[in-house]
């Protein structure tokens, strides 16, 4: 977390911290370290299923199958967020 003391200093308003601005800003941490990981597996996983012998360019059939290997993770990943959110939201209705 770059830079994370200086996000959160307590020299504004009288040296009071809004606690809600700082949730905030830890949900977007959260959220670009969430993106970032999943960036980094779906890249991982694409290159060892569809790269044969690494080079210096990609051949017609990496190109596709990249790109049809990311389509689907990124279709699996939204498939089980959306449950996962669901399941949530249903969870927190019953409290």
């Amino acid at each position: 977390m770059e830079g994370f003391g200086s996000d959160f200093s307590a020299g504004g308003a009288g040296g009071k911290v809004d606690t809600g601005t700082i949730m905030e800003q830890v949900k977007v941490q959260i959220a670009v370290a969430n993106a970032q990981e999943l960036l980094q597996r779906m890249t991982d996983k694409c290159f060892k299923k569809c790269i044969g012998k690494p080079g210096s360019t990609l051949d017609n059939s990496e190109q596709k199958c990249i790109a049809m290997c990311m389509d689907r993770y990124m279709d699996a990943w939204n498939t089980v967020s959306r449950t996962y959110n669901s399941r949530l939201q249903k969870e927190r209705a019953r409290m």
